[in-house]
């Protein structure tokens, strides 16, 4: 009977990890400054977007978000993106919205066609809110499927994982670019 039980939890540990791969990888330590934070299927790397805050608690307006990485796949360390990084794949475009004090609109370079924002909520604390099922939700983080077998890697998937503003219940969406 000991046997059995035990093929069945590796059996389960094995199905578990194979069937939601966004749980094979480390999360990163909670921030008050945290934003979102995306995850690659290709390794553990996790790129952070932290929100980048004055002295007054106020966003930065000439750069809100600071971006980075955790190299989970080396040390752990922190690591600044790379020139090509920051403005090809990982980087982030923002404007100041001029109808909301200290708020920015913005996308992902690498990805034009869902507009962001980034502001501080009615508390204080910074906030990203992206489209997730048509309607502006908190993004808490992303995971990209990666297809690494061609020349150039594409993208199989974006898995968005958020909480709604109002009820604070979590939000989800998958979808291809």
């Amino acid at each position: 009977m000991n046997r059995t039980c035990l093929l069945i939890v590796f059996l389960y540990i094995g199905l578990a990890s194979w069937a939601n791969p966004v749980d094979r990888f480390p999360t990163p330590p909670d921030s008050p400054i945290r934003l979102f934070y995306i995850q690659r299927s290709s390794n553990a790397n996790t790129v952070i977007y932290d929100a980048n805050l004055l002295t007054n608690k106020s966003l930065n307006t000439t750069d809100p978000v600071h971006t980075y990485w955790i190299r989970y796949g080396e040390k752990g360390q922190k690591e600044e993106l790379s020139t090509i990084q920051r403005t090809l794949a990982y980087g982030l475009y923002t404007i100041p919205i001029k109808s909301e004090a200290n708020a920015f609109e913005g996308y992902f370079l690498a990805y034009r066609k869902r507009k962001f924002v980034v502001k501080l909520d009615p508390r204080g604390n910074p906030i990203a809110l992206f489209p997730i099922n048509g309607k502006l939700q908190i993004l808490k983080r992303v995971f990209v499927s990666v297809d690494e077998s061609h020349l150039m890697p594409s993208v199989n998937y974006i898995d968005l994982f958020g909480k709604d503003p109002i009820s604070g219940k979590d939000v989800y969406e998958r979808f291809k670019p």
